[in-house]
């Protein structure tokens, strides 16, 4: 089961730290994947949810352990281009990652394949049959995961 930290939460929000390099790297040195915002804005690569807000190097984005969602149009394209791990949605029930993951949106059917993406939005149900699980609350399925 691979376990996804959404913007580098492990416990709960942190509107404040979400997308920081800094939060995300502890979530990563936690053993965590993690899924972040990017944005692709003149010339510049820059993580944030609503804007862009924490300028990085394209190759930081390199880690294969992040989930990189494109938050523009510009950002997919090349970091297709330069292959990131990356995808694009927004509403949509399901996405395919650029390494064939089937990123799902909260409630919708999963598959093997799938990332179960927060759970806790319907109730905390535990995804046997996926292959990931991305949360702000990563370490109660951590837990979880280990018990099973």
């Amino acid at each position: 089961m691979i376990l996804i930290s959404h913007r580098g939460n492990l416990n709960g929000r942190n509107p404040e730290m979400e997308n920081n390099p800094t939060y995300i790297d502890r979530a990563l040195k936690a053993g965590y994947d993690v899924e972040i915002d990017v944005r692709y804005v003149a010339g510049k690569w820059y993580l944030g949810h609503d804007e862009p807000q924490h300028l990085v190097n394209w190759d930081y984005l390199l880690n294969p352990k992040l989930w990189c969602h494109a938050k523009n149009i510009e950002a997919l394209k090349i970091m297709l281009v330069l292959g990131i791990h990356c995808f694009w949605h927004q509403n949509d029930d399901v996405t395919l990652t650029s390494r064939g993951y089937i990123w799902t949106f909260p409630g919708r059917r999963l598959t093997e394949n799938s990332i179960c993406v927060m759970p806790e939005m319907n109730g905390g149900i535990k995804p046997n049959e996926a292959a990931g699980i991305c949360s702000d609350y990563i370490d109660l399925y951590k837990e979880w995961v280990l018990n099973v």
